[in-house]
């Protein structure tokens, strides 16, 4: 049976859509059975439309499902993708996170691996923070936290950022991302899926 990884993101202009792509890409090529999924849009149709590249990118990926509960009870290992807010991950993350009381409450969080990937505009603008503030919740769910570290061939190329991948976009909406960034997230993805298997006894319930 393949290892169940969900990879579950919020992207406005497309960074963190590319981020979790290549985080999917990287789970799957370890024989992980993997969902993409995305965080539903919170923000009025008026302000999404006054922005030609976030109405551009949500037009795009209207094809990727939204994220629910069962995704994450379905999962063995999670992996959640972000942009900045303030050092803090976007509102539409944060309303999926915050309504899984339920399934936190029943253990259904718990004893799986879980990693993180943001992208801010420049090199200071919160991305470490936001990727130690998905740590936090992590922590509360009772799960195994996964970082990226020093563990591919070269993190140094791709900012060097052991929390997580972390992408400065340099205010970039339409642009691939740099290749570096791109393998530093399918490492990080292999590498949850890699920990997600080694972890399987403590899933099993007596």
């Amino acid at each position: 049976m393949s290892t169940k990884i969900l990879v579950a993101y919020y992207s406005s202009t497309g960074n963190v859509h590319q981020l979790a792509a290549a985080v999917a890409a990287g789970a799957e090529s370890t024989g992980a059975e993997v969902r993409l999924r995305r965080a539903p849009e919170l923000a009025p149709d008026e302000a999404v439309a006054a922005n030609p590249a976030w109405k551009a990118h949500l037009e795009a990926v209207s094809d990727v499902p939204d994220v629910t509960p069962d995704d994450f009870v379905w999962s063995e290992g999670y992996a959640l993708g972000t942009p900045t807010r303030y050092g803090l991950p976007a509102a539409q993350l944060k309303q999926v996170i915050d309504g899984l009381g339920p399934q936190w409450q029943n253990g259904d969080l718990a004893n799986k691996a879980a990693t993180s990937f943001v992208s801010a505009s420049n090199a200071h603008g919160g991305n470490e923070s936001t990727l130690i503030a998905l740590n936090n919740v992590y922590s509360h769910w009772g799960a195994i936290i996964v970082p990226s570290g020093y563990t591919s061939a070269n993190p140094y190329t791709a900012g060097g950022n052991p929390y997580g991948t972390g992408y400065a976009s340099g205010g970039a909406t339409d642009t691939p991302l740099p290749d570096e960034y791109v393998e530093a997230a399918k490492a990080q993805g292999a590498r949850l899926a890699q920990v997600t298997r080694l972890i399987q006894p403590l899933r099993e319930k007596p």
